[in-house]
């Protein structure tokens, strides 16, 4: 059985710089495949489990339009023992739980804090009772505070109890779509979309734009909901702000449950990073974690630090220093500051503690200005690479040494209030975040 082909059309479907990086590793097993079966090797988990998450549903359609016969899908590590031969419904079972749901990511291994407790506490009860209490359920937020561990927590919890759960981000949502109306295999679509307990569905915000790909989400969501079946999703930002957005489905996604999660406050993230450091087996200091919680925005930007401490320190064969912690946080967010620019810490700044921006770059010298005109200062140091006689300029101060004593006036206060830090920090996220959707 050739899978060329399915290659070949898999191919046209995802970026190539992804192509390249993960499905140019996979390695299709012939001997232990087939017609109905569908096993494949990569180099690491890492890998299995990105291409189980979203394109597992993907590979099995190609196939299908090309043989008739829509498989399952295994991945397997190159390290990892193989084991198809199993009957029919257990391959069907442990290979719908491998291809839809990461195992590590459940209710017990999510950091709970007040920014996301909410949405943890709503998650969790819809896992256990389907359709009961909430539904549909909207779990909103920037980029990486965890709506996607939550979507596949509930996956995982209500597998466990022998539910049929569909988990799709938005994307293969929408190629799957466009692959069954391409092959007029519409009605296998909506078999699959429209027969289960639990449709989760990621950034719901891709469909913005999408006729097509709306109207047959509208009547896909009636057709659940209406079966008291269960529907979660996730956005980066509320129905009423999703551009593009049909108002019918904005009027029933808000019918339901909507949450949002928060970035997380400065001890939630000392805890993620205890966190995530255990289940890694990642040595770092007191002070190296503080650093890294202080100066990244969110649990992505986290966990992509640790991962280039974790291999660094392999290469290298070095513990972990804090002054490698300071290069993983700088290599983390370079990208992410470089087009910030001194009117976005300005403008931010000044709807943080309510005043006006041309205020903070007037002469002005009340206290409430000055201390805005420090905050901006010290962001600025941090995140943009001003000179002191650029910004002295551009603040109306008298010149670099102005700027410099404001600078440290700001990092003493910063030394003794945590309460200070803790707000220079959320302003500063707030900047990097929105850094990120503009380059989303």
């Amino acid at each position: 059985m050739s899978i060329q082909a399915v290659f070949e059309n898999l191919k046209l479907q995802v970026l190539p710089d992804e192509f390249e990086r993960y499905f140019s590793q996979m390695q299709y097993d012939p001997e232990a495949s087939r017609s109905d079966l569908l096993v494949f090797k990569v180099p690491n988990r890492f890998i299995a489990s990105w291409i189980e998450a979203k394109y597992a549903s993907l590979i099995a359609s190609l196939w299908e339009d090309i043989h008739g016969t829509l498989p399952k899908i295994q991945i397997f590590t190159q390290t990892q023992k193989q084991d198809v031969n199993n009957s029919s419904q257990e391959i069907t079972k442990v290979t719908r739980i491998q291809s839809l749901f990461n195992p590590d990511l459940t209710f017990n291994s999510f950091v709970r804090g007040d920014s996301n407790k909410i949405a943890f506490d709503i998650a969790k009860n819809v896992s256990q009772n389907q359709a009961k209490h909430f539904n549909p359920v909207l779990i909103y937020g920037n980029t990486g505070l965890g709506k996607t561990h939550l979507l596949n927590a509930i996956g995982n919890e209500a597998q466990k109890q022998g539910k049929v759960v569909i988990y799709v981000n938005s994307e293969q949502f929408l190629n799957e779509f466009l692959n069954r109306i391409n092959n007029n295999t519409m009605d296998r679509f909506r078999e699959k979309y429209r027969q289960c307990d639990y449709f989760l569905i990621d950034d719901i915000q891709l469909i913005s734009g999408k006729e097509r790909l709306q109207e047959e989400f509208f009547h896909t969501f009636n057709e659940l909901r209406n079966n008291q079946k269960q529907i979660v999703m996730t956005s980066d930002k509320p129905p009423r702000k999703i551009i593009g957005l049909e108002d019918r489905l904005k009027s029933r996604f808000e019918g339901g449950m909507c949450v949002e999660i928060i970035p997380p406050e400065i001890e939630l993230k000392i805890a993620i990073v205890k966190q995530k450091c255990q289940i890694n087996h990642i040595n770092i200091d007191e002070e190296s974690i503080n650093f890294l919680a202080t100066n990244v925005s969110n649990v992505r930007q986290i966990e992509g630090a640790l991962t280039w401490l974790n291999a660094m320190a392999n290469i290298m064969g070095v513990e972990i220093s804090y002054k490698m912690v300071e290069n993983a946080v700088r290599n983390n967010t370079n990208v992410n500051n470089k087009n910030i620019t001194l009117e976005n810490i300005i403008n931010k700044v000044a709807r943080f503690l309510n005043i006006k921006p041309s205020e903070i770059r007037s002469k002005t010298r009340t206290k409430n200005i000055a201390n805005a005109r420090r905050y901006v200062i010290f962001l600025a140091r941090e995140l943009i690479p001003n000179s002191m006689s650029a910004l002295a300029k551009e603040l109306n101060m008298k010149d670099h040494s102005a700027v410099s004593k404001a600078q440290k006036k700001m990092e003493e206060e910063i030394e003794g209030s945590e309460a200070l830090k803790t707000i220079i920090n959320d302003i500063k996220n707030q900047i990097q975040e929105e850094q990120d959707d503009k380059l989303s």
